[in-house]
C-alpha cells in the first residue's frame, strides 16, 4: 500500500521559514526600538544634568557680578588716578623748565638797550616780543639766547620802526624753541 501525503509539505516549511524570520524580524526592530529607548533616556539624563549644571554655574556667575563690577570701578579709578599723575608731572616738568628758560632770558637781555613787552610760552615754543634802540642790539641778543643750552633755535619773526616818546626805535618779535639740555638730564625733575 502506498500512502501519499496530500499535505503541501513545501508550502508548510516555506511558510514556517517565513513566520521564523517574521519574527527575527519583529524581534530585531523590538530590540532596536529598545535600544533607541534606552539611548533616549541616557540622553535625557545627560541634558537634565547639564543642564542642573548650568544653572548652578549661572547661579555662581552671578554671585561673581558684584565683584567684577567693583573690579571694573577700581580698575578705571586706577586709569583715571594715572592720568591724573601724568598730568601732574607734565605740568612740573613744563613749569621748571618755564621757570628756567624765563631766568635765561632775563640773563640774556641787556637792559639798557632793550626791554619786553611779552613773552608767551606754549609747550616748546617760546615768543618774545620788545623794542630795541637798533638792529645789532636785537641780533645780539638773539645770539646771546642761542647760548642758552634751554634754547634750541631763534629765529626773528618780525622787526618794523617804533616810535617811543619821540625817538625812533626797533619793535621786534622772535620765535624759540626750548626743551632740556640733552647733557643734563639730571637737570629735568625727577618722575616719580
Amino acid at each position: 500500500m502506498l500512502k501519499i501525503n496530500l499535505l503541501p509539505v513545501r508550502q508548510l516549511k516555506k511558510r514556517a521559514k517565513a513566520k521564523k524570520q517574521l519574527f527575527g524580524m519583529c524581534f530585531l526592530f523590538v530590540g532596536v526600538l529598545a535600544l533607541v529607548a534606552l539611548v533616549g533616556v541616557l540622553q535625557a539624563q545627560k541634558i537634565n544634568h547639564l543642564s542642573d549644571e548650568v544653572t548652578a554655574l549661572k547661579k555662581e556667575k552671578s554671585s561673581y557680578t558684584k565683584t567684577l563690577k567693583e573690579m571694573d570701578k577700581i580698575k578705571k579709578e586706577k586709569e583715571e588716578l594715572a592720568r591724573k599723575t601724568d598730568i601732574i608731572k607734565q605740568l612740573k616738568a613744563n613749569s621748571s623748565l618755564t621757570v628756567r628758560v624765563v631766568d635765561e632770558v632775563a640773563n640774556r637781555i641787556d637792559n639798557k638797550r632793550m626791554w619786553l613787552e611779552s613773552l608767551d610760552q606754549q609747550g616748546a615754543s617760546l615768543t618774545l616780543s620788545g623794542v630795541a634802540l637798533d638792529n645789532q642790539t636785537i641780533a645780539q641778543f638773539m645770539d646771546k639766547l642761542k647760548g642758552s643750552p634751554y634754547v634750541r633755535s631763534v629765529s626773528l619773526a618780525g622787526s618794523s620802526l617804533k616810535i617811543v616818546s619821540g625817538r625812533d626805535l626797533k619793535s621786534f618779535s622772535l620765535v624759540c624753541q626750548v626743551a632740556y639740555p640733552s647733557a643734563s638730564k639730571n637737570d629735568q625733575p625727577e618722575a616719580n
